[in-house]
């Protein structure tokens, strides 16, 4: 039986699922149609107005990824690139498209399609990404890779890997606050920028991380979140197989079994708890006794006993960019012990002890898999990590992380890792002076801004964006500028319909 072109097309989409379930990223997608032309898709252009209205540095800087997408799907990612990257408030496709002044364009499925469809390798693309920031801010020396986990806070009962999670943000010591959503683990790289003096944290690779019920309600095993640690930072490791990697996680990660996987292959610093049960290392085995050889040696005091300890050893330690930019002083003490716990493999480690000698700062202690590290490398380390937190707020204030409105899986694993990513690309675009020109801050009367942020780098990169070849049509020398009513169109609506 020979199918015409719109019934073939109504069975596809009939069964979707099916072909969503079937995705194998590491295969070539087929081939899409050409969109249809229609009287709107002509006059507003679904592939002549993306011409007009796509600036053509997009595919320059995008052009790392070229070879990662089939030519019907690259086309479509460029426009959603541009059109986030333009867009204020909500970061949907619909908002992609009405950026893009292609808010009547017929064929706006194929742009959905992009991250409910297509079949394209996320975790290819996620090392193209940390080659390219590699390549611009570290190129040499150690990787410094923060790891940190964040709940996106969604709704509904269509999105099957929603979970409800402590909420950190509102949250106290006193009170339990629950959130509904998806949470995410994310991997950035702390680089140092040019324009300022903390490191920035740009996220490279973002693994969605379901909760148990998701798990046990389709019979398999579940994840817990060090589990999706451990398989990311090997993954990590498989991708820098020469360079040194020091990665930095809260106390979440303080785990004896995520230590055990990952310290043949990257250095780890992590917080370590006051009443942790430290020991010697186990005697040297006697050969005429039987049994089992012992794991641990004597048992040390913990470190709340050695701060309280009047023997102790402190070291003065100045750093000069503690939390908050601010030079601090600070008192150290540091030794090696054998952390174990019961049915747990033993980690031999390097413990920090760190105090304010004025007393305004809270008391921490800290581990290191690197036992000859020095403590003032391992604060220098741990306190890189703040920038992460800084990174998950600015994605929620500057590119509408949480705004997305995607129901089905794939769409849902796909979209906030590519946010996230957007974000390494606007920092990437904004520290290359070739093309975007000099970064400065942006202040005012009232605000006397020392060093530029985020959204300075987005608004950098916006106004890039928006000054392509043919948004005038009138000469340089004029004090008048005539722009085309299809591209002031697109400004006016941009401005206008913000929020």
């Amino acid at each position: 039986m020979i199918w015409s072109d719109s019934k073939r097309r109504k069975w596809k989409t009939a069964q979707t699922p099916y072909f969503c379930a079937r995705i194998d990223s590491t295969t070539a997608m087929n081939k899409h149609r050409a969109p249809r032309q229609t009287s709107s898709s002509k006059s507003f252009g679904a592939e002549a107005s993306t011409a007009l209205t796509l600036p053509p540095i997009v595919a320059q800087l995008m052009a790392p990824f070229r070879d990662l997408f089939t030519a019907p799907v690259w086309s479509h990612v460029l426009v959603l690139i541009t059109g986030a990257t333009l867009a204020t408030g909500k970061r949907t496709v619909t908002s992609a498209l009405r950026a893009m002044g292609l808010g009547e364009a017929a064929d706006f499925a194929l742009y959905h399609h992009v991250l409910s469809r297509a079949r394209w390798n996320s975790l290819a693309v996620a090392r193209r990404l940390l080659a390219m920031i590699m390549g611009q801010f570290v190129s040499d020396g150690a990787v410094v890779i923060g790891l940190d986990d964040t709940i996106e806070r969604r709704w509904g009962a269509k999105i099957s890997a929603r979970g409800i999670y402590r909420d950190p943000v509102r949250s106290t010591e006193g009170q339990f606050v629950k959130v509904s959503g998806l949470r995410w683990l994310a991997l950035m790289a702390l680089v140092p920028v040019p324009w300022a003096k903390r490191r920035w944290a740009l996220p490279f690779l973002t693994v969605l991380a379901p909760s148990e019920r998701y798990h046990v309600a389709r019979g398999r095993r579940h994840k817990t979140l060090t589990d999706w640690a451990r398989q990311s930072i090997l993954q990590v490791r498989r991708w820098l197989p020469d360079r040194k990697i020091v990665v930095l996680g809260d106390s979440s990660f303080s785990s004896l079994g995520l230590i055990a996987a990952i310290r043949g292959h990257v250095t780890f610093v992590t917080r370590l708890r006051l009443d942790a049960a430290l020991y010697a290392p186990p005697s040297p085995r006697d050969p005429n006794r039987r049994g089992r050889p012992a794991v641990r040696g004597a048992k040390l005091p913990k470190l709340s006993q050695v701060l309280e300890d009047a023997n102790t050893k402190w070291t003065k330690l100045t750093m000069p960019y503690w939390y908050g930019g601010e030079r601090c002083v600070l008192e150290a003490a540091t030794g090696t012990a054998l952390w174990y716990s019961s049915g747990m493999p033993p980690a031999n480690i390097r413990w920090l002890l760190v105090r304010d000698p004025a007393g305004e700062r809270e008391t921490q202690a800290f581990l290191c898999t690197e036992l000859d590290a020095a403590p003032e490398d391992i604060l220098s380390w741990f306190v890189q990590r703040w920038s992460v937190e800084t990174t998950f707020q600015e994605s929620r204030q500057h590119i509408g992380l949480e705004t997305q409105r995607q129901w089905s899986d794939l769409a849902i694993a796909r979209t906030t890792p590519a946010l996230f990513g957007l974000f390494s690309l606007i920092a990437l675009w904004a520290g290359d002076t070739k093309l975007t020109g000099k970064l400065r801050p942006k202040g005012a009367a009232w605000y006397a801004k020392a060093e530029p942020s985020f959204s300075d780098a987005i608004a950098l990169v916006r106004r890039r964006f928006w000054a392509i070849e043919n948004l005038s049509v009138s000469r340089l020398s004029r004090d008048s500028v005539e722009i085309p009513a299809a591209v002031l169109q697109r400004l006016t609506d941009t401005l206008c319909f913000a929020a």
